[in-house]
């Protein structure tokens, strides 16, 4: 039946075509189910309880990101497997397992901050191993050699990156509406580069896009499970890794990828440095963000929420699309795209309480 289903079809889509999106439909639903099993399980181990540091009112599961990792690990291993992802690419992603397993166990309770930055710095330097390293860099259509520093700003990069996606996952959906937008607009723009073939690295972020998709039909506003430990930080380095990556292998710059997670990036980095500057414990757990701010403020997550999507694609997405089309004005576009971003986050309070 299936067969036939193809053959009537195949003369108006290009096979190739639809079986990727079927698959990334599959994706999406296996993800989906995960999420509700995984759901079951936090409802009676994982309850997020409210306190005055949170941004939800009613106990609620968490964990839920265990479900977008075991189906990114599944889809990698078959990625692999069809010969469609290097080995080297493979391993380097593979960091994600020991974050994902810290994270886990940090759900169920506490583990100390330097167990965690002690992972965290041994997987960034592992994926960095297998990368073959950072000693050079591309700014505005110009490779420069910078030897070790580049190694040292890659490491950093992740360590932020992963981080960063833990500070900012603080209301319902918004995590992963970042990976989402982010992930899918990368791969567009690797598709559309004048010249370009599709680099494996699009296949992962095919494959995380999917895999979040799947978790957000329940972390949708309102949410019926959190994300967790065990997931922010997995998709922050995923996303660092492959920004990195890309810019290696020169299928996407690093400008552009700055551009497409600036949300994130300008909202973390601005509440950080306020609330150094204000003598405020900034390592410890807060709710000043400036998205955090804009839900106490507009009374909804889901506006919030909407407002990243709409941002990531209206605003972000065309800019990046100019900075890889005009390489040598790429840093202007940088520029236009984050000034804005930081105006409205201070406006906000970010890093105020």
């Amino acid at each position: 039946m299936l067969q036939g289903f193809l053959i009537v079809v195949s003369p108006y889509l290009n096979l190739n075509v639809f079986l990727g999106v079927l698959l990334f439909g599959l994706v999406i639903l296996s993800s989906a189910m995960l999420t509700r099993w995984v759901l079951r399980y936090a409802q009676h181990r994982l309850l997020d309880l409210p306190n005055d540091r949170s941004s939800h009112a009613n106990p609620t599961p968490r964990g839920g990101g265990l479900a977008i990792v075991l189906t990114l690990a599944l889809v990698l291993v078959g990625l692999f497997w069809g010969d469609l992802l290097p080995l080297r690419l493979v391993m380097a992603l593979a960091g994600l397992l020991p974050l994902a397993a810290i994270g886990f166990v940090d759900d169920h309770g506490h583990v100390p901050a330097r167990w965690r930055f002690l992972v965290q710095t041994i997987v960034a330097i592992w994926a960095l191993s297998w990368m073959g390293g950072m000693n050079t860099i591309e700014v505005a259509g110009t490779v420069y050699l910078i030897g070790w520093l580049g190694n040292l700003v890659a490491i950093l990069f992740m360590l932020w990156m992963l981080n960063l996606f833990n500070f900012m996952d603080g209301i319902d959906g918004i995590a992963g509406t970042e990976t989402v937008t982010v992930a899918l607009s990368a791969a567009v723009l690797m598709h559309i580069a004048p010249g370009a073939n599709w680099p494996p690295e699009g296949r992962v972020l095919l494959a995380l896009a999917a895999a979040t998709c799947g978790f957000l039909v329940w972390n949708w506003p309102p949410a019926k499970i959190f994300m967790g430990d065990v997931g922010s930080g997995v998709l922050g380095f995923v996303l660092a890794l492959l920004a990195l990556w890309s810019a290696r292998e020169h299928s996407l710059s690093l400008a552009a990828w700055l551009i497409l997670v600036a949300v994130f990036m300008v909202d973390a980095s601005l509440t950080l440095l306020i609330r150094i500057r204000r003598g405020e414990r900034w390592y410890e757990a807060h709710r000043s963000h400036a998205y955090q701010q804009a839900s106490r403020r507009f009374g909804s997550h889901r506006k919030v929420t909407l407002s990243v999507l709409t941002i990531n694609l209206v605003w972000l997405l065309p800019l990046a699309w100019l900075a890889t089309a005009h390489a040598t004005w790429e840093l202007g576009f940088l520029l236009i795209a984050i000034l804005p971003l930081s105006v409205t986050a201070y406006r906000l309070g970010a890093g105020r309480s």
